[in-house]
């Protein structure tokens, strides 16, 4: 999703007494009902058939009730921060590669400048970390240097860092993002949860048990419509507006507001050849149908 051909982004919950990482996004005494969590869309412009200027989009998401969006790679973000604040927007998140190889470059260089310019917003580094085959624990210590490294970055500036699972990296799962985050050791590094990727590598059944171990770690979760029983399908199966798809995303997202989950939570839409507007517009309806279908239960 991100690079490689490969689709972007999906991540997770948090136990509600235990869940530090979601803390910050808590809704206010009194609208504990349905979904609070800010809602944000990744990818948009990937197939775009409008093809969108970066303004474009944030008066589009701005207009459909999106509370903002993430960027992939750091080049046009000084562009893409001017678009959203000019529409009152926020960015959810910045997509990096980081490279655990110890023969290639660790990081765009350019992401010490990216850090700075990011100071004091609330913008998560979202690290898609490869360079090893997926989940060998053999590059933990190659790799827990380099997060450390960047962790103590973003710190300076007050950002998060999301370890991203995806499909093919050496953080494949999200057991890989829980396993490294606890050897980093910094507070400011934490887990995602991607719907697609995982269900592109995991089976259905693990849901609920590995919602509870990323529960500790969870700073943002991805979802879409998707087909269940899919496992390793194409991503036109794993990545869908949230409308379609056989996958009970509702069960999900219930299982996730369960646990106490009250952090982003963003709509991947890598990859779906179609006017965004129209797949932004018709999720952004099956979100609300989603949020007024939990509010209904907790009566």
């Amino acid at each position: 999703m991100l690079r490689r051909g490969i689709p972007c982004l999906a991540a997770l919950i948090g136990l509600a007494a235990s869940c530090a990482a979601g803390a910050a996004e808590q809704a206010p005494a009194g609208e504990a009902k349905g979904l609070t969590n800010p809602f944000f869309a990744l990818c948009i412009g990937t197939h775009d058939t409008r093809r969108r200027t970066p303004a474009q989009q944030a008066k589009m998401l701005k207009e459909l009730g999106y509370a903002g969006m993430a960027h992939v790679g750091l080049k046009g973000l000084p562009q893409r921060l001017k678009t959203l604040d000019e529409n009152g927007l926020r960015l959810f998140q910045v997509y990096v590669g980081v490279n655990i190889d110890p023969k290639k470059r660790k990081y765009d260089p350019g992401l010490k400048d990216a850090i700075r310019l990011l100071k004091g917003r609330e913008t998560m580094l979202g690290l898609l970390v490869g360079g090893r085959r997926p989940s060998a624990v053999e590059g933990d210590a190659r790799g827990v240097e380099i997060i450390r490294e960047i962790a103590d970055m973003a710190k300076e500036s007050g950002l998060r860092v999301a370890l991203y699972p995806h499909t093919g990296d050496w953080v494949e799962r999200v057991e890989d993002a829980v396993r490294v985050a606890r050897k980093v050791d910094r507070k400011n590094v934490g887990a995602m949860f991607n719907l697609c990727h995982w269900l592109k590598v995991d089976d259905e059944k693990n849901m609920a048990p590995l919602l509870k171990l990323a529960a500790p770690h969870l700073f943002a979760v991805t979802i879409n419509g998707a087909d269940s029983g899919a496992r390793g399908a194409g991503w036109n199966r794993l990545i869908q507006p949230l409308d379609r798809g056989s996958f009970d995303v509702y069960r999900f997202l219930k299982t996730l507001k369960a646990l106490g989950y009250t952090g982003p939570i963003g709509l991947q839409c890598y990859g779906i050849r179609a006017d965004a507007g129209e797949i932004l517009k018709r999720s952004m309806a099956a979100w609300r149908k989603l949020s007024a279908r939990l509010a209904a239960e907790e009566k």
